[in-house]
């Protein structure tokens, strides 16, 4: 293999596994032996120096990581430090509230309580790691479940499931003519 195309195999490989790598397994992907892949690693890491690239290569004993520099930390920090803004407006809580008491559930049976249409919603919860796929319902069309995460507990305070407050019947009835009320407004527009 070019020592170019063994490099960017190297570099895809650590950047891919995200932890160290034994320099052997490394050599046997590159077809070479461990001298010479160390050799290499050695080249790419002071390319990386001269260049003023924002990663290097880290060695233990016979084992290598591709690491963020040091002194890029102040750079990462402003950007793990910034928190992701969640934003639940009534419909996604809605939303969220049928899948955490009646999981799993389908989008269907969300749909089915609410009286109306719930992809988005849907799609907002996914993104904010609220609730996952939990698999597929054996039934025509094989429909995909839903359920919560472990994010969904920490975000709401609650160890478990069964932490979350019981509804009462009148809640219920609330909850269902709030959702036909909004279902007609939908229809006058």
């Amino acid at each position: 293999m070019e020592r170019e195309k063994a490099e960017a195999v190297i570099e895809a490989v650590l950047f891919t596994m995200g932890e160290s790598v034994e320099i052997s397994r490394l050599a046997d992907v590159i077809e070479e032996d461990v001298k010479t892949t160390g050799k290499i690693l050695e080249e790419m890491v002071k390319r990386y120096e001269q260049e003023g690239r924002g990663i290097t290569l880290i060695r233990f004993d016979n084992a290598v990581q591709l690491c963020t520099k040091a002194d890029m930390y102040e750079y990462l920090v402003k950007i793990a430090k910034a928190p992701r803004k969640m934003t639940l407006t009534d419909t996604v809580l809605e939303t969220l509230s049928i899948i955490a008491y009646r999981q799993p559930v389908t989008r269907l049976d969300i749909e089915r309580v609410r009286g109306v249409s719930c992809d988005h919603a849907i799609n907002k919860l996914l993104e904010y790691d609220l609730i996952t796929e939990l698999g597929r319902l054996d039934a025509p069309g094989r429909p995909l479940l839903f359920g919560t995460t472990e994010q969904f507990l920490r975000c709401f305070g609650v160890g478990s499931l069964e932490e979350l407050p019981s509804l009462n019947p009148v809640q219920m009835e609330e909850f269902k003519q709030q959702a036909e009320a909004e279902v007609s407004l939908q229809l006058e527009v």
